[in-house]
């Protein structure tokens, strides 16, 4: 029989690796589901709304003002890692994961509805900057309960790295149904995508969001949670407590997403601009490269997770940003050929040096927080970097073509970001292979590098 309990009996060895199963299963589509939200607003900001809710403006100030919009949701994030990290480490990870999918669904679905510039005027922003902010609290609180209902289901410490690598799965091929959706749509003859077109793949995430809400209904909480309540482990303020325990760890986690972050916006929603308005390729070649891109993905970021198992997790993530620092360069060597075929190839690499973190990314930053103060701890910290990062990565490349007119100042942007990355990740803890079912003791352990950790 298996150690772990679910609360009340001991299950057996197959039922553990049924409900493990059924875990990763439940946090990879549904993760799938909300990334697919995110990433169509992405898309179309870069594609539509300059142009629908901003026509009065230059080009230029009107996609500054497009992403701003969009760089809301990366500002919402914290907000949602807040609160939903205090209810995951309060009432289950289960629990949180259902409305979090509830909450981003329902933003996505309204954003089908909201009338254009020449309908209300300004009032058409305002709603896009509502919803934004909405999206961006649900996606918040989602990342954390997905990879602690994959990670703390697993059976042994030595494939925690792969097995939390797959919620992450829920990125590239939230990119990819995202990007095909639009590449559908975009095929509409004349005006029609941008009268209505657009609107479609927002009306059809309801549908979506149905079928995670099924899947995730029907699993069970994670072994650690649920020994954490039957123990009556449970903080009355996990946020406040983490925050007290390992603020250094929480910042650490933030800085080193800076080389994943940015350069993952820029290479798939900054591009969309890019490649348009400066290089004059077609809306649909960029859409391509993006989904060729993303399926890819589907197997490097697994891939980079398990070899993360078996090099250190910390290792496999400071290679993967010494390597999004050089790339940038080479990235942009390559689209500014504005030769079809170098534009493709440069867009569907850009995403391997970035699974090489990511793929071990969930497990780093997980496992250096406690259990009862884990989904709040390693939410804060992963969230944060979307307000450092993430959300003005595409403000920041704009910003600095305009001003250099050279897609060499982004590259030099998106080394800054791995430096950062690398010191960051160089401070973090690496528990790669070690347990982490254990809780803090009063007299706080710690870490090879100086940081609290859980006890042994």
């Amino acid at each position: 029989m298996a150690a772990t309990q679910t609360g009340a009996m001991p299950l057996s060895d197959e039922d553990y690796r049924r409900h493990l199963r059924r875990a990763v299963v439940a946090s990879t589509i549904g993760t799938t589901i909300e990334w697919y939200d995110f990433f169509l607003y992405s898309i179309v900001t870069g594609l539509v709304f300059a142009k629908l809710y901003f026509p009065q403006s230059d080009p230029l100030v009107g996609t500054l003002q497009a992403f701003l919009i969009y760089a809301v949701g990366f500002l919402a994030r914290p907000v949602g890692a807040a609160i939903f990290g205090h209810y995951g480490d309060r009432i289950g990870r289960k629990a949180t994961l259902i409305i979090t999918l509830l909450l981003m669904g329902f933003a996505t679905f309204a954003v089908a509805f909201v009338p254009t510039y020449a309908s209300i005027g300004i009032w058409g922003a305002i709603l896009l900057t509502v919803l934004r902010f909405i999206q961006g609290v649900g996606v918040g609180g989602e990342w954390g309960g997905s990879v602690l209902m994959s990670m703390e289901w697993a059976r042994t410490n030595a494939h925690r790295g792969f097995v939390a690598s797959w919620p992450q799965f829920g990125v590239p091929a939230g990119l990819f149904i995202a990007n095909l959706a639009v590449l559908a749509m975009s095929e509409l003859s004349g005006s029609a995508f941008l009268t209505w077109g657009w609107r479609v793949p927002f009306f059809l995430s309801i549908v979506l969001v149905a079928i995670g809400l099924y899947i995730r209904l029907n699993i069970l909480e994670t072994p650690i949670f649920a020994k954490l309540l039957a123990e009556h482990r449970i903080e009355k303020a996990p946020m406040l407590e983490v925050l007290r325990r390992q603020p250094k760890d929480i910042l650490l986690s933030a800085f080193a997403r800076m080389a994943e972050q940015a350069p993952f916006y820029i290479y798939t929603a900054f591009v969309f601009t890019y490649g348009v308005t400066t290089l004059g390729v077609t809306r649909d070649l960029l859409l391509t490269a993006v989904l060729a891109a993303s399926v890819l993905e589907f197997f490097t970021i697994p891939f980079f997770g398990h070899v993360s198992d078996l090099i250190g997790r910390r290792r496999m993530y400071m290679i993967g940003a010494a390597t999004v620092g050089i790339f940038g360069f080479v990235y942009f060597a390559m689209i500014d050929t504005r030769s079809s075929m170098w534009i493709f190839v440069a867009i569907v690499l850009s995403l391997v040096p970035h699974s090489m973190m990511y793929g071990p990314q969930a497990a780093l930053i997980a496992e250096s927080f406690t259990g009862r103060l884990r989904y709040s701890g390693a939410s804060l910290g992963y969230q944060l970097a979307s307000v450092i990062a993430g959300g003005p990565a595409p403000l920041i490349a704009t910003a600095l073509f305009a001003y250099y007119h050279s897609g060499y100042a982004i590259a030099g942007y998106v080394l800054l970001c791995a430096v950062l990355s690398l010191f960051a990740a160089w401070r973090l803890g690496d528990y790669t292979n070690k347990d982490i079912s254990r809780e803090y003791d009063e007299a706080h352990p710690l870490a090879d590098n100086g940081h609290a950790r859980p006890a042994h």
